[in-house]
């Protein structure tokens, strides 16, 4: 039976924060009208994330399904893949297992589909809440945390300079992704010993190059937990380095054959230029300015990402 609304929570290891996103589904508002269900993909946990979801499917809603589905494949692709196989719904919402819906998160999603037919994938404002205060500047590299305020005007985000939302709190379309989404991707989200980004914006160019739009609703709230170690500097500047590594081959995703030299060439004299005036601008400072330093480090991550991308080509 096809549903309207599938809400889709990729977790690894997550029984100490499942709870709190379930409790903030069970407490959605203003769903009468839609026919919905909620799916947790266990990518290969080791901890009780599968009781957790049994605790609370025999306490669940009776008119809205709560699935467990397990995906033995470690990475967020890898997931997010499953969840769309496995999703009864046209619209699949991903939450993070620590990205906190509004009330109104899956009422704002539905009602924003069906203005927007031609959008295959839409997010919202995603809000930081943190154990610990970020530091000064901290909302210069907020983005490669996925927090993201955009303003409170509805737009179409520029995927041809990827200018795209993250997973966290991602509304896509099903036919959009089945569409257009190959069924193995290139780029996997995080794995041990491996922090290359990009796995949340792979699918959403091949929607855009599929003729698909991106958009940003702004009333679409969600609310995404900060711990204190995630602000530590070592982390800090394995994430900015991770989403640089990924740079080169997400813009190759829509270059034309003839294009993607050019590409290589582009992103390779951009980030040179970039990472001399950011040591020009910075010097001694990049030792105890955290921002500047994990700007320098995306900046270094991107001008690597070229040559990956060409030893992963031969």
């Amino acid at each position: 039976m096809s549903l309207d609304f599938t809400v889709a929570i990729p977790t690894y290891n997550g029984a100490s924060r499942l709870p709190k996103v379930l409790d903030k589904i069970l407490a959605q508002v203003n769903t009468e009208q839609i026919a919905w269900e909620v799916i947790v993909i266990d990518n290969n946990s080791t901890d009780e994330t599968a009781q957790v979801v049994r605790d609370y499917q025999a306490n669940w809603l009776a008119s809205v399904p709560l699935r467990y589905s397990f995906e033995p494949e470690q990475g967020a692709a890898f997931a997010r893949l499953k969840a769309v196989r496995e999703a009864k719904g046209e619209l699949v919402g991903f939450l993070d297992d620590d990205n906190l819906p509004a009330p109104d998160w899956i009422a704002q999603a539905y009602l924003f589909a069906k203005e927007y037919p031609k959008a295959g994938a839409f997010s919202g404002q995603i809000h930081g809440e943190f154990e610990v205060p970020p530091p000064e500047g901290f909302e210069r590299i907020q983005a490669f945390l996925a927090i993201r305020e955009h303003g409170e005007e509805v737009h179409r985000f520029n995927a041809e300079n990827l200018q795209l939302p993250p997973a966290a709190s991602l509304v896509i379309r099903k036919q959009a992704w089945c569409e257009s989404v190959p069924l193995r991707p290139k780029l996997t989200g995080k794995l041990p010993g491996l922090m290359i980004q990009g796995d949340d914006y792979e699918p959403l160019l091949y929607m855009h190059k599929a003729g698909w739009e991106i958009w940003y609703h702004p009333g679409l709230h969600s609310y995404h937990q900060i711990p204190k170690w995630r602000l530590e500097r070592d982390y800090l500047l394995s994430v900015c380095r991770g989403c640089g590594l990924a740079t080169c081959q997400l813009r190759m995703i829509n270059a034309k054959g003839w294009e993607k030299p050019i590409v290589i060439l582009r992103t390779l004299v951009g980030n040179l230029r970039r990472i001399v005036w950011q040591v020009i601008r910075y010097r001694f400072e990049l030792r105890i300015d955290l921002i500047a330093a994990c700007e320098l480090e995306f900046f270094w991550g991107s001008l690597m990402s070229c040559f990956y991308t060409i030893v992963k080509s031969n």
